[in-house]
């Protein structure tokens, strides 16, 4: 299957991917990771546009075809970068689980924000201001919902093991 994690920089995305990857035995493909490694080819800057999503597009099908679970992991921003995901799954012949991670708590979330490190070297993390005003369209369609604030990421872990079981295939 394909779980697809969005939400706003420093909501805690990176964290619960991993967290649920290994739990499930899955493939972790961030974007971040993508565009990052397309900057360092030197064909382009940040920021690098629809590249690195398309480019995660194309891996996610191809490791969901080898019949793996890929935990699929981005900003994701926009209804048509939510819909290539599920369009992506739709080729593969598996199901799809949209995740939404978020921070309710703002003075958490900016914490969260002006004290994290960079895991990806050279990739630059946007500021407070930046995303907060960030363009991040309401989803309009099922998910599963996930904040975690005021929670461990165990915890939030277990919030999430339990909503994609309940949402799609047994993970």
């Amino acid at each position: 299957m394909l779980i697809v994690v969005g939400g706003l920089p420093a909501a805690g995305k990176t964290t619960l991917s991993r967290l649920l990857a290994a739990r499930v035995g899955a493939v972790h493909l961030r974007i971040d990771t993508i565009e990052q490694a397309i900057v360092r080819s030197g064909l382009t800057d940040h920021p690098v546009g629809p590249v690195g999503y398309v480019v995660g597009y194309a891996l996610a099908e191809e490791q969901l075809r080898q019949g793996l679970t890929v935990v699929a992991e981005s900003v994701n921003p926009l209804a048509v970068t939510r819909d290539a995901w599920r369009e992506a799954a739709v080729r593969a012949g598996v199901g799809v689980v949209e995740v939404e991670v978020r921070c309710s708590d703002p003075v958490e979330h900016r914490r969260r924000a002006v004290s994290r490190s960079v895991d990806v070297p050279g990739l630059p993390l946007p500021g407070w201001a930046e995303i907060v005003g960030r363009e991040y369209e309401p989803w309009e369609r099922e998910r599963v919902v996930v904040d975690t604030a005021g929670q461990s990421p165990e915890e939030s872990l277990d919030v999430l093991v339990a909503a994609v079981a309940a949402a799609g295939p047994p993970a």
